[in-house]
C-alpha cells in the first residue's frame, strides 16, 4: 500500500531521491531505490528497516571504489559473418531462428566461409545451442569485462562472500593469444609499412657503405645505369650487394611470419630498391589471417566457454548483489548521522531534527499529539495530545523550514529510511499533505484551487498528516479566519494530524480551543541591529511578531521626527500586548 503524497509532498520525495541517486556508481541500483517508495503499511516499514537496520552497517570503506569499476556485461546475440551452418533441409527453419549467421544446405556454398559450422545428422533443438555457434558472444563480453571481474572479486573479498570472478578469469586467461593476434589485424597495415620503410632504411645505408673499383669503361656504364634508375642492372654487375638484398627480405619475411603465425612473402623481387609491397599482397594477407583468426578464436572461445559456462548465473546474481550494496553505499552515505524512528501510535515526534537541504541547518526539535516520555525540550511540558498545532512567529524564522522538515522525516520513515534525528517516534500513515504559498501566485484562482486541495484531503477518513503554509496570503485575512477554522475543525473531527503557518495564531487560537499555538521567537536584535532568531519552536505560546522587531530596529537607527514616529508605532505594539 503505497503512502499517498500530493504534488508538493512528492516534490520533497523527488529531491530526497534526488539526493540518494546522486551517490549511485551503478545504473541498474536505482530499481532498488525505486522499490522503497513511501509504504502506509506497518509490516512493510517495519520489514523495510530491518533490513537496513542489519545491511548498512556491514557496508565497509573500499566497496565504493570497487563498485566505481563495474561496467555491465551485456551478452548481445549478433549476426556472424564470418561462419556458415551446414544443415539438413528439414532443419534449416530451426537453424535460422538462431539468427546468429548464415544457413545453407549446400556443402560447396558454404567452402566460401572462413568457419563452417556442420550439423548435417544431428537435431538442432537437441544437439545446438547458440554456445555451439557463437561461443564468441560469452566470451568476448567476459573478456572486456575483466576490470569488473576483478573488482567483483575484491568486493568477494571485502564482503567475506565467494565469488566466481577468480575462475572466470582463470579461464579467460588462455584468450590472450586470440586477442593478441587479432590486435595484430587491426593493426596489418601499419605493421607491414612499418617494416617496409625499416627495410628500405637499412637497404639504403647498404648502398651507402658500398665501395667498388670500376674501369673507366665500367665507371662510364654505372653511371649510365645509375642516372636512369636502372638499379636492377647495376645489382646485377654487383651480385654481392643484390644477395645482401634478398637476404635482408628474406629475414624481414621471417618476423612477419613469426609475428602473425603464418608464411609471409609480401615483398617484390624484381625491384630491389626501393623495395615496396602491392596493397593486393596485403590484402591476401589479411584474407589468410581472417580466416586463421575465425577458427583460432572460435576453437578458444568453446573451449573456455565449456568451462565457465554454468558460472554466468551466479556472475550475473553477483552483479544484481554489486547493484545492492551500490544502493546501501548510497543510502549510508546520505544517512550520515540519522536514526531510525521508534514506532509510536497517536503522535509525531523528534528530537533535534535537521533540514535535508540546509547548510548547516539548527536542529529543531517537534511533537504533534501524543509526546513520547523521552521527549526532552525545555517547553515540552506545554504539550498535550494536540494534533492540530497553529505555527506563528517571526518572518524568515524558519517555519515553511520546518513544515518540509516534517514532511521530510515523515516520507523518509514511511520509506523504511533512518530519519535527520537524534530520536524519532511515528506513528504510520495513509496520507501526507503538504501545501507551501507560492509567493507568486494570488487572487480568486490561486485561493479556489487552494481550497479544492484542501477539501479533498480532508473528505475521506484515514491517518493523515496535513501541512498547510500561511493559508491566509491568498485570501482576505477575515475570510482566512473562517475558512482556516473550519477546515481544522473538520481535521480535528477526523483526528488528521496538522500543523499550519499562519500569521492568524491570536484569533485562530479563540475559534479552536483544541489547538496548540506554537511560537518560532524573534528574540531581538543583536549589537548590528540584526534579527536574533531561536528557529527552536516555543511549544503553547504564540511567536513574537518580526515586523514589531523592525520597528525597534528603524526607531534605533534614526532620528529626530521620524524616531519619534517610529517609536510611537512601537508603543502600540506593546499596548496591544
Amino acid at each position: 500500500m503505497r503512502l499517498r503524497l500530493n504534488a508538493e509532498a512528492r516534490a520533497i520525495y523527488r529531491a530526497i531521491i534526488g539526493e540518494i541517486k546522486s551517490r549511485l556508481v551503478l545504473r541498474g541500483s536505482e530499481a532498488y531505490l525505486e522499490s522503497f517508495y513511501p509504504t502506509s503499511s506497518p509490516e512493510e516499514i517495519l520489514r523495510r528497516q530491518e533490513y537496513l537496520k542489519e545491511a548498512l552497517p556491514r557496508i565497509s570503506s573500499g566497496i565504493k571504489e570497487e563498485l566505481e569499476k563495474i561496467r555491465p556485461i551485456k551478452f548481445r546475440r549478433e549476426f556472424l559473418s564470418d561462419r556458415v551452418l551446414l544443415v539438413d533441409e528439414g532443419e534449416i527453419e530451426k537453424a535460422e531462428a538462431l539468427g546468429l549467421c548464415y544457413v545453407t544446405t549446400n556443402p560447396e556454398e558454404a567452402r566460401e566461409y572462413p568457419l563452417v559450422l556442420s550439423t548435417v545428422g544431428y537435431r538442432i533443438d537437441v544437439e545446438l545451442s547458440p554456445a555451439d555457434v557463437a561461443p564468441e558472444l560469452y566470451v568476448l563480453p567476459l573478456w572486456e569485462a575483466r576490470e569488473t571481474l576483478e573488482a567483483l572479486g575484491r568486493i568477494g573479498e571485502i564482503t567475506g562472500s565467494k565469488s566466481v570472478a577468480g575462475e572466470l578469469l582463470s579461464a579467460l586467461s588462455e584468450f590472450e593469444g586470440v586477442v593478441k593476434r587479432a590486435s595484430l589485424l587491426d593493426s596489418l597495415d601499419e605493421i607491414v609499412l612499418e617494416k617496409e620503410r625499416a627495410l628500405n632504411e637499412e637497404i639504403s645505408r647498404k648502398l651507402e657503405s658500398f665501395s667498388l673499383t670500376l674501369s673507366g669503361r665500367e665507371l662510364l656504364d654505372f653511371l649510365s645505369q645509375l642516372r636512369a634508375g636502372n638499379y636492377e642492372a647495376i645489382f646485377r654487375h654487383f651480385g654481392s650487394v643484390e644477395e645482401e638484398i634478398l637476404n635482408l627480405i628474406a629475414r624481414a619475411e621471417e618476423e612477419l611470419s613469426e609475428k602473425f603465425g603464418v608464411d609471409v612473402e609480401l615483398f617484390s623481387r624484381e625491384e630491389l630498391y626501393p623495395v615496396s609491397v602491392s596493397p593486393e599482397r596485403i590484402e591476401e594477407l589479411r584474407n589468410v589471417l581472417e580466416r586463421e583468426l575465425a577458427v583460432e578464436r572460435y576453437i578458444k572461445a568453446r573451449e573456455i566457454l565449456e568451462r565457465v559456462h554454468h558460472l554466468i548465473p551466479r556472475l550475473r546474481e553477483e552483479l544484481r548483489k554489486a547493484e545492492e550494496l551500490d544502493f546501501l553505499q548510497a543510502v549510508k552515505d546520505f544517512a550520515e548521522g540519522f536514526t531510525f524512528p521508534e514506532p509510536w501510535e497517536g503522535g509525531f515526534a523528534f528530537l533535534r531534527g535537521r533540514h535535508l537541504f540546509i547548510e548547516n541547518p539548527q536542529p529543531v526539535s517537534y511533537v504533534v499529539g501524543r509526546k513520547p516520555e523521552d521527549f526532552s525540550v525545555p517547553t515540552s511540558e506545554n504539550v498535550g495530545n494536540e494534533r492540530v498545532v497553529i505555527l506563528t512567529g517571526a518572518n524568515s524564522g524558519g517555519k515553511t523550514s520546518l513544515l518540509e522538515l516534517i514532511a521530510q522525516v515523515g516520507i523518509l520513515f514511511h520509506m523504511g529510511f533512518p530519519v535527520p534525528a537524534e530520536r524519532a517516534w511515528l506513528e504510520p500513515l495513509e496520507e501526507i499533505f503538504l501545501f507551501k504559498r507560492k509567493r507568486s501566485v494570488y487572487g480568486a484562482g490561486a485561493f479556489e484551487t487552494a481550497l479544492r486541495s484542501f477539501v479533498r484531503a480532508l473528505r475521506k477518513p484515514g491517518r493523515k498528516l496535513l501541512l498547510i503554509d500561511e493559508f491566509e496570503a491568498i485570501t482576505e485575512p477575515g475570510a482566512a479566519v473562517k475558512i482556516i477554522g473550519e477546515l481544522l475543525k473538520v481535521a480535528h473531527e477526523e483526528g488528521f494530524y496538522v500543523v499550519i503557518v499562519s500569521h492568524l495564531g491570536e484569533d485562530l487560537k479563540r475559534e479552536l480551543p483544541f489547538a496548540r499555538v506554537d511560537g518560532i521567537e524573534a528574540k531581538g536584535l543583536d549589537e548590528n541591529l540584526n534579527l536574533i532568531v531561536d528557529r527552536q519552536p516555543v511549544f503553547g505560546k504564540l511567536g513574537r511578531s518580526t515586523p514589531e522587531l523592525i520597528v525597534e530596529r528603524l526607531a534605533k537607527k534614526s532620528r529626530g521626527a521620524e524616531r519619534r514616529i517610529y517609536e510611537r508605532i512601537l508603543g502600540a505594539f506593546k499596548d496591544s500586548v
